[in-house]
């Protein structure tokens, strides 16, 4: 698996997770380790993880301390650390971020740029 998420793929890892039955339109706001298994579509502010489970889907901006994508998402992504999609992550828009790793297989289409770490 993923070396800088070795740390958040136990449920128990999650202060919460978004189950694979909810359907969920707004804007989330977190700061704690968080798990979307379902369906989310508005915007994501956090200054914790996100993690998007294989099986989910998300349709809105996203800015993060840390984002791993295993599922889809349609929207930027913007992260203060690190932004991460696996095998089965599919990102459709743009990714900003100092650490940007997408594995092979995966898919991405939009705009890729890296920022110095701190910055906006």
């Amino acid at each position: 698996m993923t070396e800088v998420y070795n740390d958040f793929l136990e449920d128990t890892d999650f202060d919460t997770i978004l189950s694979s039955d909810i359907d969920f339109t707004g804007n989330l706001h977190f700061e704690k380790p968080f798990l979307i298994r379902g369906k989310v579509s508005g915007e994501i502010n956090s200054t914790g993880v996100l993690v998007i489970d294989e099986d989910a889907v998300v349709n809105a901006n996203i800015n993060a301390l840390r984002v791993l994508i295993r599922g889809q998402v349609k929207g930027n992504v913007t992260a203060s650390e690190k932004v991460e999609v696996t095998l089965t992550g599919r990102l459709v828009g743009n990714v900003t971020s100092p650490e940007i790793f997408m594995e092979t297989g995966c898919i991405f289409n939009g705009r890729c740029t890296m920022i110095g770490k701190g910055s906006e």
